[in-house]
């Protein structure tokens, strides 16, 4: 009988821990609380966000500072998962706002949410989006595969004169054939478009001016030429101002600007890339945060539209579109809704004083002589010391880590080195100067190809005569197709 006493006494002991345990249970348990999405944004038109998703295990509320311009489906929950969205109305305001709402739950957790809607500086051109259109339209990466070497048009359509503004005569389509016969095919087509607008109150775009571009455009795609359309220097208006005082300018000028170039460009094929910037003048993290932001809006403009550009591939430009800044500053790409269509845009005019330096600087003289056994001993003083082989090789090889091996493609969207054989500077060894340029074209065009960059000459008519469309300078057509091979 003690025995069965103690037995109960234990049994009694043990059940009773138990239940005390799970009475307590809820006490112990940690507190949890996250939600999907912490920052959203809204085009001045306004919207309904993509579903913001809240997991909890207490019950939950949401304030609403901002109810006279943003509507919340649910400002309140139970523990679990919960779902809801946020709807902006129309900003009819220039100027942006924002508002951070808190989810606060019973638990004593709280997270926060950040809105923000862009004003509306000028009016939506957006005016007739068409259904996503995905026929025909490749990745990044299998349109990079159906380029090789790309040739730009320049001095030319950027000109603040119009088209032939700085002496180039009037592109042809006998001109872009002409380019295609000599082994190049694709061609990027600066353009300004700012400098060509009929009302500057709304950022509209001259109809004349655009239909005029699309024209040109045409003569490439039609003939099988993959074509780069950028919005170009076009006075800085984006390039010299990428500071936070003027990004919410810049941002509705950039919308603007892009919802009237995608939707009249909107028919091509893939044939048609379009470009953000060209050499936008970023130089540290918080410019490159400020760059951006051009570079997102970029994206949602085109986007937005529809049609092919739901799935059209787009290039954003690094900071300077210098490698080694772009490696070390661009860590992040524009959110894109359709996946895979983003690539890289860096250029390549190492160095400076050999490849278009046309005078000493207080910083460095002009360079005559460039490259392993391109060195003269007439005049050494006018040898690169920096700049040469290793230096392109370690810029091409960042390039293809941070990007290439990713999946994403890279263009160099200019390169060049020019010859000084008719200039007040000729130098004193000609012959192994003009030996020294042929080598750097081959060379850094071959080292790009090998990486899987894709370079695209910068010429301005130098190389290849618009009118008749004879070759100006075979050296240097001889020296890229080298470089192909």
């Amino acid at each position: 009988m003690k025995f069965k006493h103690f037995y109960k006494i234990v049994f009694f002991l043990i059940a009773t821990s138990f239940l005390v345990s799970c009475s307590n249970k809820g006490d112990d348990e940690v507190p949890e609380l996250t939600v999907s999405i912490k920052n959203i944004s809204f085009e001045p038109e306004g919207g309904t966000s993509d579903e913001v998703t809240i997991n909890v295990n207490s019950a939950w509320t949401i304030s609403n500072s901002a109810s006279s311009w943003l509507q919340l489906s649910k400002s309140s929950g139970a523990d679990g998962t919960t779902t809801f969205t946020f709807t902006a109305s129309e900003n009819v305001t220039n100027y942006s706002r924002t508002v951070t709402l808190t989810v606060e739950a019973d638990n004593g957790q709280a997270r926060r949410i950040t809105i923000t809607q862009d004003g509306n500086l000028y009016p939506s051109y957006n005016l007739f989006p068409k259904p996503a259109d995905a026929t025909g339209m490749s990745t990044a990466v299998e349109l990079a595969a159906k380029f090789k070497m790309g040739w730009n048009i320049g001095n030319t359509f950027e000109a603040p004169g119009g088209e032939t503004g700085w002496g180039s005569p009037v592109i042809t389509e006998g001109y872009v054939k002409a380019i295609k016969q000599l082994g190049f095919s694709a061609i990027r087509i600066p353009c300004a478009w700012n400098l060509h607008l009929d009302n500057e109150a709304t950022a509209h775009i001259d109809q004349n001016w655009i239909k005029r571009v699309k024209e040109v455009v045409g003569y490439c795609v039609n003939n099988d030429i993959y074509v780069m359309l950028n919005i170009h220097w076009d006075g800085g208006w984006l390039e010299n101002n990428i500071t936070k005082a003027k990004q919410e300018a810049v941002n509705a000028k950039q919308r603007a600007l892009w919802q009237q170039i995608a939707t009249e460009m909107r028919d091509f094929d893939e044939h048609l890339m379009f470009a953000s910037a060209n050499e936008p003048n970023a130089d540290d993290a918080e410019e490159v945060a400020v760059l951006a932001s051009y570079h997102q809006t970029f994206v949602k403009a085109v986007r937005s539209t529809g049609g092919k550009n739901s799935h059209r591939v787009l290039i954003v430009q690094g900071p300077n579109t210098n490698p080694k800044l772009t490696f070390d500053l661009m860590n992040t790409l524009p959110t894109d809704p359709t996946p895979n269509r983003l690539m890289v845009e860096v250029h390549n005019y190492t160095p400076s004083q050999f490849c278009f330096g046309s005078k000493d600087e207080s910083w460095g003289k002009m360079i005559y002589y460039w490259g392993n056994g391109h060195h003269s001993t007439i005049e050494p003083d006018r040898n690169a010391t920096y700049g040469e082989e290793d230096e392109i090789i370690a810029d091409y090889n960042m390039m293809k880590t941070k990007y290439i091996d990713k999946g994403i493609p890279v263009i160099l969207g200019e390169y060049g080195a020019y010859r000084r054989n008719n200039s007040a500077n000729v130098p004193k060894d000609l012959e192994t100067h003009e030996a020294s340029v042929d080598y750097w074209i081959s060379f850094t065009t071959k080292e790009a190809l090998d990486r899987g960059i894709k370079p695209f000459w910068w010429d301005i008519g130098a190389a290849v005569d618009r009118q008749n469309f004879n070759v100006k300078d075979q050296r240097t057509i001889d020296a890229i197709m080298k470089g192909l091979e």
